[in-house]
């Protein structure tokens, strides 16, 4: 018995779709039983034959039923199918369990999130409206492997003038985000390669290079970032820094570590430095820090940046500098990995820049990340006594250390017990053995001023205990 409400919003082939299909994830309709025919059912129900025929055709395209030739339609073999209604007790129980607690975290101290509601929708339209009424028959076709020159050119621009950066568009690459360019200077590097990266990093570029085949090898650091003695031992010749606010730790490195560290790389044939600044943009005192690249006079700086931080995680454009042998020497061979990011993005994006659109972008979100920044330190100043922050003025998460005898495990229980997610240093230290942690991040792009307000009157009441 199929019932449909002819009264429905809801199409009445949809309606018949989901009625069978329910009925075969509930075990009422078993493999190898036979359907009626379209035309009877049709007919039974009082609609048109097409409106079953349709039905019968979105079971078939989805594997539910099969249409024998001269016999009619019947329930397929679903061994191994995962149908959710037929979750096991167990499990079910235990997701539960976990939808429980992720509606207890009433506040989020992400690490990855943008503010709610600062995408620029409407410029964003406005060019994407330009874009496709500019567009002609090569606009669809495949462009440049490296990215379009417009695009390139744009980034090379700006990043002269805000960071410092001295390259031509001819060295710049365009890519779907950092984890593909990493896997793209895996090819161009070469494999059996070893990384040294620091202690606490960003795991993912870390997994990114264990994707890649390469040894990876955990360097010291300490308040200024990484150990050049503690480098120079582990023998490798690819470091992985974030100098201008290193990932999760929050330091700047100063100039003489900088210059250091391009001491070191130029001692050595083939010594390579990759550069991620990957949220720059975000500094809340001074002038914005000078960018490693521009001290570079060898060619030993990789540089790589995105649009994730600034605009929106979703963009997924992100680019890399390569020191002109290296560029030369991907050019050269002879099957380069197609571009990853639409024609269409970049121009939207190339436009976004040429304008002065991402600028002005910049300006409002810095204001909003700097109340927000400030917003937290007032608050941090209340709870000298709990712990000491670092990371501050610049980027868009505090690192908390602990003072009062709080383990990263027990401050993280805490705060969700508050119904607050925080998150743990350990969760991006790469190197062995590491001692007990006592620190913890808080992310804050994402959450609104009122919520930082409550989250952190909670968190100082839950943490003095």
């Amino acid at each position: 018995m199929i019932f449909i409400d002819k009264e429905s919003k809801i199409p009445i082939y949809q309606q018949i779709y989901e009625f069978i299909k329910k009925e075969i994830e509930k075990e009422q309709l078993r493999p190898g039983d036979k359907l009626p025919s379209s035309r009877a059912l049709s007919r039974y129900l009082s609609v048109s034959r097409s409106t079953t025929d349709l039905a019968y055709d979105q079971l078939t395209s989805e594997g539910y039923i099969e249409a024998i030739p001269c016999k009619g339609y019947y329930i397929s073999q679903l061994e191994g199918i995962y149908f959710t209604e037929n979750m096991p007790k167990e499990q079910s129980e235990e997701n539960a369990v976990i939808r429980q607690c992720e509606e207890k975290c009433q506040y989020d101290f992400a690490l990855n999130d943008i503010a709610v509601g600062s995408f620029p929708y409407n410029i964003w339209q406005k060019l994407s409206k330009q874009v496709l009424a500019d567009a002609d028959e090569d606009f669809f076709q495949l462009g440049n492997p490296c990215g379009e020159d417009g695009i390139r050119q744009a980034v090379a621009e700006y990043l002269y003038r805000s960071r410092g950066v001295k390259c031509g568009k001819e060295q710049i690459i365009i890519g779907a985000g950092n984890d593909y360019l990493l896997m793209l200077l895996g090819i161009i590097l070469g494999s059996e390669q070893t990384v040294a990266m620091e202690e606490a990093t960003y795991v993912s570029a870390y997994y990114d290079f264990r994707h890649i085949g390469y040894e990876v090898q955990a360097v010291r650091q300490d308040e200024q970032g990484l150990d050049i003695r503690d480098l120079e031992e582990k023998g490798a010749k690819i470091v992985y820094v974030m100098p201008s606010h290193q990932f999760p730790m929050g330091m700047i490195m100063p100039l003489k570590r900088r210059m250091a560290l391009l001491s070191w790389a130029e001692k050595s044939e083939n010594c390579y430095i990759i550069e991620d600044d990957y949220d720059s943009e975000f500094r809340y005192k001074g002038q914005p820090i000078p960018s490693l690249q521009g001290f570079d006079r060898n060619g030993n700086v990789i540089y790589m940046g995105t649009f994730s931080k600034s605009v929106a995680p979703s963009i997924r454009v992100s680019y890399m500098v390569l020191p002109e042998k290296l560029m030369k020497k991907y050019l050269q061979e002879k099957y380069q990995l197609s571009v990853t990011v639409s024609k269409t993005d970049q121009k939207i994006l190339e436009l976004f820049l040429k304008e002065g659109y991402y600028e002005k972008h910049l300006n409002r979100m810095r204001k909003i990340y700097k109340s927000k920044h400030d917003l937290i330190v007032k608050h941090l100043k209340e709870m000298q006594e709990i712990c000491v922050y670092h990371g501050e003025n610049a980027g868009v998460h505090f690192i908390l250390e602990f003072i009062n005898g709080l383990t990263e495990q027990e401050a993280i229980d805490r705060a969700k017990s508050a119904g607050i997610q925080v998150y743990g240093v350990s969760e991006y230290w790469i190197a062995p053995n590491q001692e007990k942690q006592n620190k913890v991040l808080l992310g804050y792009a994402g959450m609104e001023e009122q919520e930082i307000e409550e989250a952190m009157k909670l968190l100082k009441k839950v943490w003095c205990k």
